[in-house]
């Protein structure tokens, strides 16, 4: 827990940062001051609010309980074994086959399953997927992927708003510190990818150790690495894009990547390679 609330400041202080970079680049000292109160603001609701943010983004709508019981049944005996709350429950009306966790806390957490997902794996493999994500919350990390995700878009939006500063001629008027066109383009390009890195950074770990401890919870490693092959084999069929940045930036909250990353994009997917997370699954079950 502790190293967790580490890597939250250390992130937090990290893309705060570079939105200030962009807010000088935007504005000289009154664009630093504006992306300053803007990022404590967007600090504030991020922690209490981001988890309903990123539920509203996918049109997730609570999962009926009467139709769904045997999911229900499922999270309740996965928080027993994890000594947690139960947390809510919600539903995404996609063919997409994935699921993702989100709250700053096990006491403010919801877990997500897609239709597709309950298409398409079975109730072992399900029970898999759902302990992976109630592993999120039970290490304390979904705050992490929460916060990165809707910085990051805080930050690609900061970075339209310098490109556009930079076509219609605006800029700061610090002559002591004025900087080219060429030079904002630059930076407009490169923040973005710099918020990514970060999020790279924690999430490829993150989703390593929910791997673990869900399959230890669920007492069934191949029951995972079985949905996770299951997920990765239908996510290479999917021409699905995001539709904004936020999409974008919230990807690293799903169990594998929820987006078509081909070619030179799958290099800084936020999820790390499939048949890693497999083998280690795998190599659980024979240590058993």
């Amino acid at each position: 827990m502790f190293l967790n609330s580490i890597k939250t400041a250390a992130l937090l202080a990290g893309l705060s940062g570079l939105m200030l970079l962009m807010g000088h680049w935007i504005g000289g000292n009154s664009g630093i001051l504006f992306a300053f109160i803007f990022s404590l603001l967007l600090n504030f609701v991020t922690y209490f609010y981001s988890d309903k943010i990123v539920l509203a983004m996918y049109g997730a709508k609570p999962l009926d309980q009467s139709r769904f019981q045997y999911i229900y049944d499922m999270v309740q005996d996965l928080c027993d074994n994890a000594k947690m709350p139960m947390p809510k429950l919600w539903y995404l009306p996609t063919s997409m086959a994935n699921a993702f966790a989100t709250g700053r806390n096990p006491q403010h957490a919801s877990v997500a399953v897609t239709q597709g997902i309950l298409d398409l794996l079975t109730e072992d493999e399900l029970r898999g997927v759902l302990a992976h994500e109630i592993s999120h919350i039970k290490n304390r990390d979904i705050l992490i992927g929460t916060i990165a995700a809707t910085i990051a878009t805080a930050i690609g939006y900061l970075a339209n708003m310098l490109q556009w500063a930079v076509l219609l001629g605006y800029g700061h008027n610090d002559r002591d510190n004025r900087s080219s066109g060429l030079g904002a383009l630059v930076v407009a390009i490169v923040m973005p990818f710099a918020a990514m890195l970060i999020q790279l950074a924690v999430s490829r770990a993150r989703e390593y150790q929910a791997d673990e401890s869900g399959a230890h919870h669920c007492h069934d490693p191949l029951a995972l690495a079985s949905a996770l092959e299951k997920l990765h084999d239908a996510g290479k069929h999917s021409r699905t894009q995001p539709s904004s940045p936020a999409q974008a930036a919230s990807a690293s909250l799903f169990i594998v990547y929820p987006f078509s990353g081909k070619g030179m994009m799958s290099l800084f997917s936020t999820h790390p390679p499939m048949e890693k997370r497999i083998e280690r699954l795998r190599k659980m079950a024979g240590m058993r």
